[in-house]
Order: structure tokens, then sequence, then C-alpha cells
């Protein structure tokens, strides 16, 4: 809208009137007649009525003006409304007087000559500064579309934040069939997959130097292996059966050589036992080394109670099939498991007609099993628990699959029992048990670790462990003697099967009832199969996401995208120092060593340089032992995960590399890494809804600023507070500072275990507010983005960068919130978010907005909502962290 300029209401004349012809015939006009009189001398009583009419006309003239500047302003004000609404309240009231008064005035001169002042209506003033003019750009205008689009006016946004901010948008975008979950984070992915996808589709042209090539025929290669659907289709169950023969042949000790020589002496018992021993490590080695859990999980990160960058290694509890324990005991998933697991045991029963079938169609496949050693019995093994079964006739082998399926099940559901519960597994000093190895060997005695060991080569052998729960090792080997060893190889089989049969042809029996198990968990409609290639950029993507992020952000990350990025996140580390001193709970000495953890963080935004992204040479070597075979994207999936593993454990004993990173660049997602003091932005996440560099500084300080301070925050949650600047397990904190966070964490579990959400079954699931309560006071950071964006605006107004859109009537800290509050958009089918509340350490996304601002003043102010609002509750209601 153009600049409006003070002007009066009426025109002034300066020429006076032309007279006709005919003047003398006309009527004495009031002014002659007034002059006519004036002449005449005047009596006592005139004089009383002339100034009687004098002082009427002065105060008439008074109201006038008065009436005419309050209509003026009312209809500035309505025409302010007109440009500039509030969904709820008025914009925030101008500044300075919009009051001017006209005077008459009578003067006597020597002549008796008496003149009156023209009676002028007030002249209005400026409300405020004059009004900026919206940027008009074809991008500003379909920035400012794509928000308004985003929107529900029919909601309040002091009550019902999400909704107003999103409920257009989840409109505009029903939940896929295939999907189980879909809001603007999916979307996003699924936006950088079509950017990787034009890429692998075209010869692309950055592939010009050697090693480039190499990478690029290695990711094409693979994208092809997994778009042949036909060549899936032709192989079968082929790969799978493989791979499970192996695993039997390992479990049953078959792989070696084990007859003892004549002249030496044994207990057959302590042999058996042996066996047994030998074969349940050969098998998990070998499953291991290839990313399928079962029964336990080592891993390799620092030693946080000694130097957080010596890598040491740590053993926990697996993942398990179900989600989460309360699964183990709901009938209808429990039979649905049982009716999987039985599916898979037959589907892997008949392997030798079934290898001996894809060998005549597929005689190219070459299969890495001896048939002549293996299967050295049946399988399975219907008859009997550790004895070698007759082969069961045909009729019988369902009977048999459900009675082992049962036992699988039942033999899971112990391991899960005897697991810590998610909400106790987040916490630092609970799960940090360090003991010398022997320990684990000693307890867990069914398993060779120093063999085990020797499958990953790793550099440097442990001599001391980290046990996240000691407890779950001797359950599990109590569960271990109690189970016949049928029913532990059954579970391995099925555990592999799960896993992998994903990456077989969607005709195949196994495929079908690991899908059958995924709709039952998610509540994804039966045979709503999304797109092969979608599906195929993103298995490119897990497996080979340095290589498919070097190209990825040369498309998308250039400009000013990393420096601003960067600015925005160090804005936001500097409004957290600054508001420590403001902070009731933070003595001064925990306040100054929580500046010092603030400064010591490092800062990782794009891409990494370990492997470095922008090194063609890094990459190839990165990549070097991961083969892939156009026509076979099964074994393609194996080799890129085995190689990962593998790196992983080289890391054993050695110092982390402080470049690396655990996210691909493409990832839209962000991380805070405790014992390296770390927080990481890919550049998947630095694209629109969440930022651009070309943005609006409140637009990027609200959406991806909220991501940063979540990160940031998380240096001093409920469990990222117990690690110091050095990333090292210790209290750094006064007793008085920790006392005051964890009143501060009571009202926030307290707050969000009041919420709940529909279990698609005529029930309500309240939210774990102990499982949540890290993730929730890292939302609580929201505010340092806020302050951070206040900080830098007049220096950022000068610049250019706080741009108004057109169409959009809400002030900037309106669209600073309705920013942030748009990346949490989110569908999802209702058993999905029952296992998100029952799994995820993350409250659902109404809540991670709506709890999130009832908590920020600031938000309420923005509105200008009622004390009345459901979200602006009182002071002594809120939970407010950081001051």
């Amino acid at each position: 809208m153009a600049d409006r300029e003070a002007r009066t209401s009426t025109d002034e004349e300066d020429a006076s009137l032309l007279r006709g012809n005919h003047e003398e015939h006309d009527p004495p006009t009031l002014g002659e007649r007034i002059n006519s009189i004036a002449q005449e001398p005047l009596t006592p009583l005139s004089k009383i009525l002339l100034v009687l009419v004098l002082a009427l006309l002065l105060t008439t003239s008074i109201f006038v003006g008065l009436f005419a500047g309050s209509q003026h302003r009312l209809r500035l004000e309505r025409e302010d409304r007109k440009h500039h609404p509030a969904p709820t309240a008025s914009s925030p009231p101008h500044t300075g007087t919009a009051t001017t008064t006209a005077t008459a005035t009578a003067t006597a001169t020597s002549t008796a000559r008496t003149t009156t002042t023209v009676i002028l209506p007030p002249i209005p003033v400026p409300t405020g500064a004059p009004e900026e003019k919206a940027c008009l750009d074809p991008s500003c205008i379909i920035l400012s579309a794509s928000i308004l689009s985003s929107l529900d006016p029919s909601k309040d946004p002091c009550d019902d934040f999400y909704d107003f901010a999103n409920g257009a948008w989840l409109n505009a975008n029903p939940l896929p069939a295939d999907k189980s979950s879909f809001g603007q984070f999916e979307h996003l992915a699924q936006q950088n997959k079509q950017v990787i996808q034009k890429i692998l589709e075209s010869n692309y042209s950055a592939a010009s130097t050697d090693y480039d090539k190499e990478i690029f025929a290695k990711l094409k290669d693979f994208y092809t292996s997994c778009l042949d659907e036909k060549r899936l289709d032709e192989i079968g169950q082929l790969p799978l059966i493989e791979f499970v023969n192996t695993v039997r042949k390992l479990y049953s000790g078959k792989s070696r050589d084990t007859k003892k020589p004549d002249d030496e002496e044994g207990d057959d018992e302590d042999d058996e036992k042996k066996r047994k021993k030998d074969g349940l490590t050969a098998a998990l080695a070998f499953l291991h080394s290839r990313g399928i859990g079962a029964l336990f999980n080592f891993d390799i990160e620092g030693d946080v109670g000694v130097d957080p960058n010596h890598m040491a290694l740590w053993f926990s509890q697996p993942d398990f099939v179900l989600p989460s324990k309360e699964y183990y005991s709901e009938k209808a998933i429990v039979k649905v498991y049982k009716d999987v697991v039985e599916r898979l045991l037959v589907a892997l029963a008949d392997e030798n007609e079934e290898l001996q079938r894809r060998r005549t169609i597929s005689p190219g496949f070459v299969s890495n099993e001896d048939a002549n050693v293996w299967p050295p019995w049946p399988w399975p093994p219907w008859g009997g628990d550790d004895d070698p079964p007759k082969k069961d006739p045909s009729d019988n082998k369902t009977m048999g699959a459900h009675k082992l399926a049962k036992q699988v099940v039942q033999f899971e559901a112990r391991l899960a029992e005897a697991s810590l519960d998610l909400d106790l597994l987040q916490d630092p000093i609970a799960t940090y048990n360090p003991a010398p190895l022997s320990n684990l060997t000693e307890v867990l005695s069914q398993v060779d670790f120093p063999t085990y060991f020797s499958t990953f080569t790793p550099r440097w052998f442990p001599k001391r462990i980290i046990i996240t729960y000691p407890a779950y090792m001797s359950s599990l080997e109590k569960i271990l003697d109690d189970t016949p060893s049928g029913v532990i190889e059954a579970y391995l089989i099925t555990r592999a099967a799960l896993t992998l049969s994903p990456y077989l042809g969607m005709g195949t029996e196994a495929w079908q009832a690991q899908r059958q198990l995924m709709e039952a968990l998610t509540g994804i409609k039966k045979g709503a199969v999304g797109d092969r290639a979608e599906y195929c950029v993103g298995q490119v993507e897990s497996n080979l996401g340095f290589a498919a992020g070097r190209y990825f952000i040369q498309e998308v990350f250039g400009g000013n995208s990393k420096k601003k990025g960067t600015k925005v996140i160090t804005d936001i580390v500097k409004a957290f120092k600054i508001s420590l001193k403001d902070i009731d709970w933070v003595d001064q000495k925990s306040a100054k060593a929580a500046a010092e953890k603030a400064d010591a963080i490092r800062i990782k935004v794009g891409y990494p340089t370990s492997p470095n992204t922008e090194d063609a040479r890094s990459i190839a070597r990165y990549y070097n032992n991961v083969a892939v075979d156009k026509k076979d994207f099964f074994g393609n999936v194996l080799s890129s995960t085995k190689s990962e593993l593998f790196k992983k454990w080289l890391q054993l004993g050695r110092k982390r590399d402080p470049d690396s990173w655990e996210m691909f660049p493409s990832t839209v997602n962000a991380y805070f890494n405790p014992p390296a003091n770390e927080i990481v932005f890919p550049a998947g996440i630095l694209q629109p809804p969440f930022f651009s560099h070309k943005w609006p500084n409140y637009l990027a300080y609200g959406a991806f600023g909220q991501v940063a301070s979540h990160e940031l925050t998380h240096a001093f949650d409920s469990a990222g507070r117990l690690y110091n600047q050095d990333g090292k397990l210790e209290q750094w904190w006064t007793n008085s500072t920790s006392e005051g966070f964890q009143r501060k964490q009571d009202c926030i579990v307290k707050q969000y275990s009041a919420y709940s959400i529909d279990d698609g079954k005529g029930g309500r699931i309240h939210v774990n507010g102990n499982l949540t309560s890290g993730e929730n006071i890292g939302d609580t950071g929201l505010v340092q983005a806020f302050r951070a964006w206040n900080a830098q605006f007049e220096a950022s107004k000068k610049a250019g960068y706080e741009y108004l859109l057109p169409g959009l009537n809400f002030t900037r800290e309106q669209l600073f919130f309705i920013s942030f509050a748009r990346i949490w958009a989110r569908a999802m089918k209702p058993a999905a978010a029952v296992q998100r509340i029952r799994t995820d350490p993350h409250s659902p996304s109404r809540y991670r907005v709506d709890g999130t601002v009832s908590n920020i003043p600031e938000f309420a102010q923005a509105f200008k909502c009622s004390k009345h609002a459901k979200l602006n509750p009182p002071k002594e209601k809120r939970c407010i962290f950081w001051g």
C-alpha cells in the first residue's frame, strides 16, 4: 500500500469570486450584509449580540473539528483493521496523537473592519510510522501463498494454535494410503528424494572425475537393482533362503569340523554344551555383522565416565520385533505376530526344493551354500526340540510351524519383559555401568565373546565394557538355558527373515508375511504400496547416503544457506547465554558453567568433512568396500550394511573423529550428541518449510530457529545436562541448581502427562511424560529463538532481511510463531499414533506446538490472548524454564 500523507479535509480557495455585469441587481450576500452592519455605529445591544454570535461560532467550530477528527480516526482504524487484522485481537496500538483543533478569532482594526478566520476541520497526523511496502517479487508471493494455504482462520490461535496454523494444510494433504504418518518432515523428505531421483536418472554432469564416475556408477547400479522388480520376482526367495541356510549351518556347528581325534576323550555333555555355544556365537556374529538384531546389541561410543572421546564397547538389550512391551500383552497383535512367524517358517521349510527350482530358472545365480553338507537334518525341527527330528509329512507341516511360532513369540516376550523400560533407558547415569569383560563372559556363558569379537576384526580387543542394564544380561542367561535349541534357532531365522524380506520381490511369501505385521502395527491400508522409485531412492540414501549427499548439496545447498543457517544457530547460542542471568533456578556458578558448555558446543551445518562430501576421492574411499551389482539388490543392501558396521567396529579403542557425522546430508532431521557435545544440521532440513537463506528472518528464526534451539537445549535437558562441556558424565551444576531444574522438569512431566490421543478404538492413551520430558524440554528452547530474532531485528531490518510479505495481515511476531507451528503439521494413523506414544520420546505434534507456546508468554502477547485463553495460562501454571 502506498504511503499516506497528512492533508486537510477541505481545500483552501485563494482567488476572489468573479462578479457578473448585473451585480447591482443581485441580492446582497451575507458578507455584504455583515460589512454593511460593520459600517454602521454599534449599539450596546449589537455589541452584545456580536460577542454571542462569535462565541457560538467558536464553540460550533470546536465541536465540528472534534467530530471530524473522531470520524477520521475511525475511518483510519477501519482501514488499518482491513489491511492489518489480527486473527483474534486488534493489531498493536499505534503511537502518536491524532487530534488537532482549529480556532476562530475576531480582530478589530483601526478602521473597525471585522475579520473572521476560516474554520478548518482537524488535520490528522499519521497513526504510526509510515506503512512499509510488502515485497511483490514472485518468490515473495509464492511464499506468502504457502503460508496462507496452511492456515485455518476459523480456529482461535489462543486456544488451538496447532490447528490454526496447520488446518488447511492437513485438509489439503490427506494421509496417503501407503503411509502411516505424513507431515511436513515427510513431505520435505519426499522432495529431497525427488532431487536425488532426478540426479540418478540422468547422466549427471558433475560426475567428471574418475572418482566421481566411480561413486556415481555405484549409486546408479544400486538404484537400478532396486527398481528391477521383474528380476526380483524371478529370483524370488532364493537370496533369503541362502542367507537363512548359512545361519542354520552356523548355528548347528556344521560349518566347522567339530569331530574329536580318536585318542581324545571327553564328556559328551560338555561337548554338546560347547557345540551349542560355538553355534550360537557363530550365528549371532553373522547376523549382527549384517545389521540383524537378536538377543543383545553392541555399540561403539565414547566412554562418558572416563574419556568421552575414547571409543568404548557398550552392551545393551536389542530392539524387539514388536515395538514395546505393551504389544506382547495385546492378544490381537500377538496373534498377527504368531501368524507371520508361522508363515515365514513354512515358507522357508522347503528350501531344498526352492533352491533347485531357482537354480533352474536363474542358472547364473550361484549359491554360496554347499548342498552336500547342508541341511544336516530336515528343517524345521517339527518333531522335537534338540534332537534331529524325523521329517514330518507335508500335512503336518503347518501344525508343526504353528507350535514353533507360538514358542518363538513366547521366547521373545520373555526377552522383552526382562528389558529396561524405554523411559529409564534414557537415563545416562543409570545406564552407565562399566565392568571388566569377564563380567559379561562369566554371566552370559552361552556365548564365546572373544570369538564373536574376532568376526568384526577390531584393532583393539576390549578388556572393559559398559553395560546399560546388567539385570538384562543375567535374565538373558536364564532364558537361554530354559529355551530349547530349536526355538532359539527358529527365533534367529525369523529375525533374519523379517529384516531382509523387504528386499525381496513383493510376490514372495516372505515379503507378504512381514508386510502383514507392518500393516497391523502401523495401520497402513492392506495392499497399499507406495511409489517404487521413491522407495528405491530411500534405499540409496540409507545405504550410500554420503555419496548421494555429495550431489544433493550441489543441487540444493548453494548461496548463503550454510552461512545464514550457521548465523541463526550462533545467534541462538548468544541468546541462551544472555538469558542465563535471568533464570531463577540457575545460580551464578552454574550459569557460568552452562555458558562455557554452550561456547564449547561444536556446530555442524550442511554436510560433513569426514567423509568429505566436497571431495570425491574421500567419498570413493569411504565406500571402497561396498560391492554393488545392478542385478543383486538383496546383496547390495547386505554389502553396504556390513561395510558400515565394520567401519564402526574399527573405531573401538580409538579417539573419536571430531568431523564424523551420524546423518547423511539429505536427511530431514538434526541431532545433539552428548558425548561429542555437538549439534548437527544436515542440508536436508535446511529447506522450506524449515529454512531458506532468502526468507525474511522472522520466518527463518521461527521455523529453523526452533530446530536449532531444540538441539541446543538438549545440551541442558534432563539427560544432556548431566554431561559437562567435554561430554563427560559428572555433576557440574550446584545442588541448588539441580534441585531447581528438577522442579521445572516435574512441571513439564505433569503438563504433558495430561495430554492424550485417540487410540482409534474409542479410548484415550496418555502421553508418557517421563519418556518425553527430554524432548519437551528441548522444545522449550523456542523462546531462545524468539529472543535471538529480536536481538538481531534492528540490524536485520536495516539490511533488508525483515521485509514484509503480501497479503499476510499478521505482525512479524505472529508470523514467527506461525512459521514455527507449520513445521509440525502431521497426519497419522491411529495405530501409528499409539505406537509413537509407547515408543517415541517425542510428544505428538499437536502438543509439540500447543504445549510449547503455552509456556511462552511472548506468544500470548503477540496474539493478544485473553487471560482466559487456553494457551495463556496464569504464570503459576506455566512451566517456564529459561526465565
